[in-house]
């Protein structure tokens, strides 16, 4: 179906919740992830290790406890004088400090949780086990908090009274639907309240090119003149393409487009188990298809290209793969959040939960399903950090009988989609091979590998509080492209580090050369800027955008019709 190439009417996203839960959201998603799970007996395997720790050594096992039980007497003779911290939005209802009762659940349920975790800092672990051990220590952390109990919970028993009983119908029902809908899960998102293309994903474009693997979506300009050089956007293949397009006072599509940034975006097919043979060659070969239907369609001979995570993975990759042909197709590369070196990433909890069994399993799974289920991998990355991403919503839902909130951070993070199975077995690949580190470790199309050859400006972006891409990991991706790499450090987490625009309240960013050997050198050395990062980066990108031209009168080209109105059909794939 041909399109008129202006998309969905641009209409405001409705204000559809309080912005906490998109704050949340979007520091939390673990939705880029796209290597592996991890199984129920690594996390036993961890509790074991933290068991075995408290019987061979009693000493600080027993330090530990006493301080719990000198931290008890303080609390049942009154003489406790801890407050619950004011960022803490568990326990912000005011009965907790005004009830006794309440009062000494939280201080109880506090004590016992510096009790377990002063003895996870100071047992004698290995590295590798001290992660692991603070990892399923938080979890059980988490899971005990009195909060999470329907009597405990002041604002459940309150709601119950309120409503004459009521709510506990509404969170039976919401409980149900989860057991049937999601899993069992409780949900994140009121999914009814979104329609992709009407009021998320409605930036004006329209598909430009199609191939198995990809459709290209063109955004319509609105600028009088656009720079002659485009930016095209390679998302990660375990979610949809609209990251970079929720609301348009935070989508990046709109942002660019805004200042006269001729804007393209990779959409990913969503793949069956037909298509579990795709592997990481035939995603850079289906790119670089799209990246030729750029250069028609706008008559630049080279193109900017940007990747957040594992679409960096992959945007890198492509970048490799043309060094090894001696091709120019690419002026600069924006990688964000994105880990090259990945034995830059060891320090993490979750890369401390990788072992040889784990990626074992984790390709099993794979090769048996034909794919990757990104619904599996979202399930259990939630307990990897389960309060902002299970207990807060378990309260909402099923203690409060709340229905889940309608946000579009929300909305995109649960709208998972599947890994080829080759695809995944690359990228697991990636992990031993150490391929953008190590030169002739990958072929992709018959190329050897070499980043070495890759001689490209380069922007990379990492956030202070991403558990994902570790910003350290981040701007060791920057080193690998010499210097000719800036790097730039955002005060935030995973997806918020990419959903950064200016007006974010609260935003600072630490920008230069990447000329320090050492990370936390090199923030010391930079001056910090209060603001988004989004500004700094359009500069540098309109520096790298050639000069201006006016705009096209229409989208595509002759060889490359419109095909049809964005957002597309791949990204309403099931």
């Amino acid at each position: 179906m041909k399109g008129s190439g202006q998309g969905a009417a641009a209409k405001a996203a409705p204000d559809l919740g309080p912005s906490q839960y998109e704050e949340d959201a979007a520091r939390t998603t673990l939705a880029f992830n796209p290597m592996f799970g991890l199984q129920t007996n690594d996390l036993a395997g961890a509790a074991a290790t933290v068991m075995k720790a408290m019987v061979t050594q009693p000493t600080v096992a027993a330090k530990a406890w006493m301080g719990f039980m000198t931290s008890l007497a303080g609390i049942v003779t009154g003489n406790a004088d801890a407050k619950p911290d004011p960022r803490d939005k568990r326990f912000a209802d005011p009965t907790w400090q005004k009830s006794k009762l309440h009062t000494g659940l939280w201080q109880t349920y506090m004590a016992w949780s510096k009790a377990l975790n002063e003895f996870v800092s100071t047992a004698d672990f290995s590295a590798a086990d001290r992660q692991r051990a603070q990892l399923v220590s938080s979890i059980l952390i988490d899971a005990m908090a009195p909060s999470n109990i329907m009597l405990a919970n002041p604002a459940a028993v309150r709601k119950i009274a309120d409503t004459g009983g009521a709510s506990l119908l509404d969170s039976a029902k919401n409980f149900v639907n989860d057991m049937i809908e999601n899993g069992g899960m409780p949900s994140t998102v009121d999914k009814s309240k979104f329609k992709l293309g009407e009021n998320i994903a409605i930036s004006p474009g329209a598909v430009v090119f199609r191939n198995e693997i990809i459709e290209l979506i063109q955004y319509a300009p609105n600028t009088p003149e656009v720079y002659k050089r485009p930016m095209l956007m390679v998302p990660p293949q375990i979610n949809k393409f609209y990251s970079v397009d929720l609301a348009p006072d935070k989508s990046m599509v709109a942002y660019l487009v805004r200042n006269g940034i001729q804007t393209f975006v990779v959409s990913w097919r969503n793949p069956t188990p037909a298509q579990r043979n795709w592997g990481l060659t035939d995603y850079v070969l289906a790119l670089d298809e799209a990246v030729d239907a750029i250069r028609d369609i706008t008559g630049s001979e080279t193109i900017n290209l940007l990747g957040p995570c594992s679409g960096g993975i992959t945007a890198s990759t492509y970048a490799g793969y043309l060094a090894a042909r001696g091709e120019t197709k690419i002026e600069s590369l924006v990688l964000a959040v994105c880990v090259l070196d990945t034995s830059s990433a060891q320090s993490s909890q979750f890369a401390a939960m990788v072992t040889p069994e784990t990626v074992r399993a984790a390709r099993e799974i794979s090769r048996v399903k034909g794919v990757l289920e990104g619904a599996e991998l979202a399930r259990v990355f939630a307990w990897m950090r389960p309060n902002d991403l299970i207990w807060n919503y378990w309260v909402n839902n099923y203690l409060l009988g709340n229905p889940p909130p309608a946000f579009d951070v929300l909305y995109w993070n649960a709208d998972t989609t599947r890994l080829p199975m080759q695809l995944h077995h690359d990228y697991l690949d990636l992990i031993a091979k150490n391929p953008f580190v190590e030169a002739g470790a990958m072929t992709i199309g018959g190329e050897v590998i070499d980043m070495k050859k890759v001689k490209l400006d380069t922007y990379v972006v990492g956030g202070t509080t991403d558990h994902i891409t570790p910003w350290k990991a981040c701007y060791a991706t920057a080193r690998l492209f010499g210097k000719r790499a800036t790097f730039v450090l955002s005060n935030s987490g995973h997806l918020q580090s990419l959903l950064n625009p200016p007006g974010a309240p609260k935003a600072t960013f630490v920008a230069g050369p990447a000329n320090e050997r050492d990370a936390e050198d090199w923030a010391l050395k930079h001056p910090r800027t209060n603001g988004s990062w989004w500004i700094h980066w359009l500069g540098w990108v309109q520096k790298h955008s050639g000069d201006k031209a006016p705009a096209p009168a229409a989208l595509g080209s002759t060889r490359h019709p419109q095909l049809m109105a964005s957002p597309g059909s791949y990204v309403l794939e099931p």
